[in-house]
């Protein structure tokens, strides 16, 4: 019997450090952090050494457009695991990283099936992870858009075996179990999904979101 493996569970648009705890106690491997400027959920590299130190989980760092030079500075210092890039950034840029011993993913937001298609041929292999979000004429990210799951999951095989994907974009406890179902995603990624106002968790809504995408049998 093939049985799929369970996702790994990403919170992100972490602004306080209680939020941060909840997110390891109730089982999630990554914390994410907003590092482009001007966001509702946006924190300094200060702020993350301090609401992730000594914490069981790996730092996301969320960038939209830095320079390759930003990156590296702002991924030593808040000693980050992940780069996730959110903006026009180039596969060139990803390889650059990657060897500086970066994870990078790189977010894409398709409106149909054939733009998954197309970001996967241009993506894959050149970075650790492909993240889907939902598109929306306001912002990067963090809208709670969905992207188009039926689709994206019947071109699932596009993106090769090497190159993970990551589920965000409009998902919350309530519908998280089936994007798991449709999507077989590595990582399901949670910010306004968990949220009782931008960048405040709550906390239960957390708990019920990384049950229902990791059931225990």
């Amino acid at each position: 019997m093939n049985i799929q493996a369970l996702p790994e569970v990403k919170i992100c648009g972490l602004t306080r450090r209680a939020d941060a705890e909840t997110a390891v106690g109730a089982g999630a491997s990554y914390l994410g952090f907003i590092l482009a400027p001007g966001g509702r959920r946006t924190v300094s590299v200060a702020t993350i050494i301090e609401l992730a130190g000594g914490l069981d989980a790996r730092r996301v760092g969320v960038f939209v457009d830095a320079s390759g030079d930003e990156l590296r500075r702002a991924g030593e210092a808040a000693r980050l695991d992940v780069l996730q890039l959110h903006g026009d950034e180039t596969p060139e840029l990803a390889a650059d990283l990657r060897s500086l011993g970066f994870t990078v993913w790189k977010a894409v937001r398709p409106r149909t099936g054939a733009e998954f298609e197309a970001a996967a041929g241009r993506w894959s292999g050149a970075v650790d992870a492909l993240l889907l979000d939902g598109w929306s004429p306001d912002a990067h990210g963090g809208t709670g858009a969905r992207f188009p799951w039926a689709e994206v999951a019947a071109l699932r095989a596009a993106l090769d075996g090497g190159t993970r994907l990551v589920a965000a974009g409009g998902l919350r406890p309530g519908n998280v179990a089936e994007a798991v179902r449709l999507l077989r995603p590595d990582v399901v990624d949670v910010s306004s999904g968990v949220e009782s106002a931008p960048g405040v968790k709550d906390a239960e809504a957390i708990r019920t979101f990384v049950a229902a995408a990791r059931p225990r049998s």
